[in-house]
């Protein structure tokens, strides 16, 4: 049965959990991959840069392939995509314990495992999109909690497999563990809405449908008597084109802001151990840090999605992620001159929490940009966007901590790059808002012209872009239709 909209409710929780779980099995999964590192280096007898890579490589084929995940999800069906990543995620861990070097584990562990990621983590979120609307950012906090979550119980317990069974056992276990995504795709039941489909009328309404697929269209309106069947079926996007989204000014934007953001956030989890110990922090508070800022990690994503569901800010939830955006941003420029743990845990506070907050509205910004019905194909994209920063900054962070002798920087120029972020999308809201006054200035408010046509006991509202003949050919063969 369609919907008309997302029900806010019953299976939709059963998502949320499956979800919950997914981002356990992928993104918990992949940070507790950096327990295996003092391992791998003692085993193979390799530094530090060339282990690091394992890491980077999973992270780096998981937001790469994030796309090929949308496009199974979107031509076959959710719950398979899922379980087939999950198969192929678990296979690569289970390879990876009979890793004889560095280069096998490049590909089971890197590869294979960062594919089959990539195949469950933008499908799982997009469906919470689907069956979400007026709690939809509380449902993706969550959701979204589960890599916090996940990691503050997985780290220890991967340690404690490590101590009993080796790396090698740890990795085996932990191959067996990830099948549970396959529990998740099953769990992901389909939903269809009516926003999925749109009748040809309202696809000639879509601002970003180029001049000449609409010209196109209104030709086969007028000379295709096939089309009279049109309003009674489902246009769906995918017919027309899948990424049509992409020459949306607002998703372009929201493109580019999201490249900037994702450098700024990723070399600091790399760099804050570091930077702590280098300014004379002791190694036990410097770990500290690092589970402070995973637990307010936690309640950032479940508070600020609750939040920004109330009526007060749910209009504003745009303005809501450029803050905390910027925020991060602020706390990444001010680093440098805090240099004692008295002063270091605060920072932790306020970073993990606005980390947890924006990252809860990723998915609700892309879906008021796009559309429900787009969103999986729009996160594939998004979370694409990741792939190169994640791989690129750290090692650039590095090169300015070797060439300049201290962090500033690096840490600098994260924060520059995320207050960048913040202020392209308050720009272009701005620009936007500006240029809707000045339309309503020049056409005095008044309303366009609209023309009514019926098809049956349905009636249709087409905006006047086509000409009076074609609109009174169409009123004309439309009701010598009905009467047969």
């Amino acid at each position: 049965a369609r919907h008309s909209g997302p029900p806010d409710g019953g299976w939709g929780w059963m998502i949320v959990a499956g979800c919950f779980l997914v981002t356990i099995c992928t993104r918990a999964v992949t940070r507790c991959i950096s327990i295996f590192f003092v391992e791998f280096q003692a085993y193979f007898g390799q530094d530090y840069a060339r282990t690091a890579w394992i890491h980077s490589i999973v992270d780096c084929a998981t937001m790469l392939c994030a796309p090929l995940g949308s496009l199974i999800s979107n031509h076959v069906s959710c719950q398979v995509g899922i379980m087939l990543g999950g198969l192929l995620a678990s296979t690569g861990l289970i390879l990876s314990s009979f890793a004889t070097s560095l280069e096998h584990l490049y590909l089971s562990l890197g590869v294979l495992t960062g594919l089959g990621f990539a195949l469950c983590y933008s499908p799982a979120i997009a469906m919470v999109g689907k069956y979400f609307n007026k709690r939809k950012a509380l449902a993706y906090g969550i959701a979204m909690s589960g890599s916090g979550i996940g990691t503050f119980i997985l780290a220890p317990v991967v340690q404690l497999l490590i101590e009993q069974f080796s790396w090698r056992g740890a990795l085996l276990i932990l191959g067996g563990f990830v099948l549970n995504l396959c529990v998740c795709g099953a769990l992901m039941r389909p939903i269809s809405l009516k926003e999925d489909c749109k009748t040809a009328p309202e696809f000639l309404e879509q601002d970003y449908v180029p001049e000449t697929e609409k010209q196109d269209l209104k030709r086969m309106f007028i000379c295709s008597p096939l089309i009279k069947l049109w309003p009674r079926e489902c246009l769906c996007y995918c017919s027309w084109k899948e990424y049509d989204f992409l020459l949306m000014p607002g998703f372009m934007v929201l493109a580019v802001s999201v490249l900037f953001m994702a450098y700024g956030c990723s070399p600091l989890f790399v760099y804050l151990v570091p930077y702590a110990l280098s300014v004379g922090v002791s190694h036990h508070q410097a770990a500290f840090l690092m589970s402070i800022l995973g637990v307010i990690d936690i309640i950032g994503n479940i508070t600020f999605g609750w939040l920004t569901d109330r009526r007060c800010l749910k209009k504003h939830r745009y303005f809501c992620y450029l803050f905390a955006v910027g925020m991060d941003g602020l706390c990444c420029l001010f680093l440098p001159v805090l240099q004692s743990f008295p002063l270091l845990v605060p920072f932790s506070f306020t970073f993990g929490y606005f980390d947890g907050a924006y990252v809860t509205l990723i998915p609700v910004m892309t879906a008021d940009v796009v559309g429900t019905s787009l969103l999986s194909s729009a996160l594939g994209v998004v979370y694409f966007l990741h792939a190169i920063p994640y791989l690129v900054s750290p090692p650039v962070a590095g090169w300015l901590v070797d060439t300049t002798g201290s962090y500033t920087a690096s840490f600098l120029l994260c924060g520059f790059s995320m207050i960048f972020s913040s202020a392209l999308l308050c720009f272009a809201r701005l620009a936007k808002k500006i240029k809707r006054t000045h339309l309503q200035s020049l056409t005095g408010n008044t309303a366009l012209k609209q023309h009514i046509w019926t098809n049956g006991s349905i009636a249709y509202s087409v905006t006047a872009e086509l000409d009076q003949k074609d609109v009174e050919f169409l009123a004309v063969d439309t009701n010598s239709f009905s009467n047969r």
